[in-house]
């Protein structure tokens, strides 16, 4: 055989072979490689999920109870508590948060329950300021004798 007719054949095979790995087939990881892209990309979508922020939840039919009696202790609530917020208890929550001077929502606030003696020793205040040091010198080091 001439070198021509070599040459040829050689650059048969390789064409032949070439093909074949640019299209995908006879290549077993082709196939392997978008399955883990695939993987990738659901990982990754999970990883960017935020978890939802729950707003403020509505009291339990326990503690609508309990701002129930302190409305009726105050005399703003005329009735037993039921344990729910209906518009009779809406109403003496009116009556009370005009009484001490809040304005009139019918709605919890954190000040009405304070008031009531069912909130916390912070409850609508703010943030505490620190105190302004009163001298701006360090104290002097004790003295060794």
């Amino acid at each position: 055989m001439s070198k021509r007719t070599w040459l040829f054949i050689f650059g048969a095979a390789l064409l032949v072979s070439a093909a074949s790995v640019a299209s995908g087939a006879g290549h077993p990881g082709a196939a392997q490689t978008s399955s883990t892209a695939t993987k990738k990309k659901k990982a990754s979508s999970k990883s960017k999920k935020k978890p939802k922020v729950k707003g403020q939840a509505a009291p339990t039919p326990d503690r609508i109870k309990e701002i129930q009696t302190a409305l009726q202790k105050d005399g703003s609530y005329e009735g037993e508590p039921t344990g729910k917020w209906d518009a009779a208890t809406m109403d003496a929550m009116r009556k009370y948060q005009d009484k001490i001077g809040v304005s009139p929502t019918g709605k919890i606030d954190a000040v009405s329950l304070n008031k009531l003696g069912l909130g916390s020793d912070t409850a609508g205040k703010g943030a505490p300021v620190p105190a302004a040091s009163s001298s701006t010198t360090p104290a002097d080091p004790p003295s060794k004798q």
